[in-house]
């Protein structure tokens, strides 16, 4: 069976052969999905197989050769009925990895059947259309001239055939995959940063979104800033029933959202369990005809971006409650954290990564805190070590949100340094981790870690939720003994004075030839002797 370390040395050799060819966010485009299309075709060469044998191929080839076979029988119609009906894509023999790849080792590679591969795909089913758009195989920064953008791809082709993608279990495949995405948002800084979650911050969040629903079965999650998806993938690791999760989630860029389907399926997603939508999150909200509220709600939205906050908003479900107030249009924050509460189950969690001046910036956001607040809604806020995030060096923080409780305290957790230092980022690991979810899970106060706020303390703040006026982390001075201090003064004083008269006794033997440098140094020793 694959493992992760053998995926991610065949996947990082992909991405040496596009290295320095094109910029880490555009070459993880290539990379991500020729390894994807590989995973779909594998997959279905092996269901080809297990149709026709009922149990697993030994080897790609092996299940090459009996689908070519398969395709020219009297039953074909009906057996590609089968297939198409159980992977909801069609691929011709032609048009398969392992055709493809035998291809590009005899120097035959042709990037038009290539190409037909990823249309047929992206025609078979509503689940993968525009899933391989931003894979551009006639691109210029695949090399010069049709020749070199060929033998770019067809090196990309031979250096994945050493990855197992059907033998890999479902998360081993998909945490390769992600693993992936960070390494690029690393190298790529800010614009790949828009949709990875470093998994310190996202293993809270999830923990935390997920606790005392682990046993729930046909569970609900939504993101409605997905990215790549690994939020919501995230939470099925703290689920007793995980197969029978259901992930909706809603992404602005669209190879981003690509990057989000071909996860879902990487992870082993179900379609049916697949509610993934391009789109503008606050624009226009959504879902509105399907499920409309969910169990768990995880968010890292764009911080502080900008959104018209049009008076006509004011009228909308999702944020008319707050006393006539929006979001600023320079800091979408609580537009975000708004949309996603709305879509919250009475019997729900909600987990959101925002910036730390949501907690205390005054105005329209000061207003829509304070109803928060006096609703009972806010439920915990953590302050994460500054620099996880690849696209902010700035410290931010969790907030969890509940609509029904007893009780409207807050607990604050103060997390900032918990972490280890890295080259780029700080990095929270699993002891960092399990103390912040011990934190907050106790829900008492811990000196100079967590302070457990009552409704009446946070209201005599005036609603300001910054984390130091709830928890003190200073360091007490430590006291001075003057008589101390004053006796090592003395000590020193002495020796000093001690030094000096050995410094004069020495001068004083010294024999001179020259009248001007003896002249020189007896002035030196009189001016030494006065100090």
């Amino acid at each position: 069976m694959a493992d992760n370390k053998d995926l991610l040395n065949v996947l990082w050799s992909g991405a040496d052969v596009l290295r320095g060819k094109m910029d880490a966010n555009e070459y993880k485009t290539y990379l991500l999905g020729l390894v994807f299309y590989k995973y779909l075709s594998d997959t279905y060469l092996a269901k080809a197989y297990d149709l026709l044998n009922d149990e697993s191929p030994e080897s790609l080839d092996e299940a090459q050769a009996q689908y070519e076979e398969a395709v020219k029988s009297e039953d074909a119609e009906d057996f590609l009925a089968e297939l198409r009906s159980s992977m909801h894509y069609t691929l011709e023999p032609d048009m398969t990895y392992i055709s493809i790849l035998r291809d590009a080792q005899n120097n035959r590679f042709n990037r038009e059947k290539l190409q037909a591969a990823f249309n047929r795909i992206q025609e078979s089913d509503e689940l993968f259309n525009g899933l391989f758009a931003d894979v551009d195989l006639y691109s210029n920064r695949l090399g010069t001239g049709d020749q070199k953008q060929s033998a770019t791809i067809a090196e990309v082709i031979k250096v994945l055939d050493g990855a197992d993608l059907i033998h890999a279990e479902g998360d081993v495949l998909g945490n390769a995959y992600e693993y992936l995405i960070g390494q690029f948002a690393s190298e790529t800084g800010k614009k790949a940063g828009e949709f990875y979650t470093p998994h310190g911050p996202a293993q809270i969040l999830c923990r935390i979104a997920m606790s005392g629903q682990e046993d729930k079965k046909g569970l609900q999650v939504y993101d409605p800033c997905m990215g790549s998806g690994s939020l919501m993938l995230s939470c099925k690791n703290y689920s007793k029933e995980p197969d029978y999760i259901k992930y909706y989630g809603q992404e602005l860029m669209p190879s981003t959202y690509n990057l989000a389907r071909m996860n879902m399926f990487l992870h082993r997603v179900l379609p049916e369990n697949q509610h993934l939508r391009n789109g503008d999150t606050l624009d226009a909200d959504w879902p509105t005809d399907e499920e409309t509220e969910f169990d768990v709600v995880t968010m890292n939205p764009p911080y502080s971006a900008k959104w018209s906050a049009d008076d006509g908003f004011k009228q909308d479900e999702r944020f008319m409650d707050y006393g006539g107030k929006l979001a600023p249009k320079s800091k979408a924050d609580y537009a975000f954290l708004l949309h996603g509460f709305y879509h919250l189950k009475q019997s729900g969690t909600m987990a959101i990564v925002l910036p730390h001046g949501v907690l205390f910036r005054g105005a329209s956001e000061g207003e829509i805190r304070r109803i928060l607040l006096e609703n009972g809604s806010i439920y915990a806020v953590i302050g994460l070590p500054a620099n996880m995030f690849y696209n902010t060096s700035i410290p931010t923080c969790i907030i969890v949100l509940k609509k029904h409780r007893e009780g409207r305290d807050v607990l604050f957790v103060d997390a900032s340094n918990l972490f280890e230092k890295e080259k780029k980022q700080n990095v929270m690991n699993k002891e960092h981790i399990d103390r912040v979810i011990k934190l907050y899970n106790d829900r008492k106060t811990v000196d100079k870690l967590s302070f457990l706020a009552s409704y009446e303390d946070i209201e005599k703040n005036d609603f300001n939720l910054n984390i130091p006026r709830y928890i003190d982390t200073s360091e007490e001075e430590e006291e001075i003994d003057i008589r101390e201090l004053s006796e090592s003064f003395r000590d020193i004083n002495r020796e000093i004075n001690e030094c000096n008269e050995a410094l004069l006794e020495m001068f004083g033997e010294l024999t001179f030839s020259d009248e001007d440098i003896k002249g020189a140094v007896e002035e030196f020793i009189k001016v030494f002797g006065e100090v």
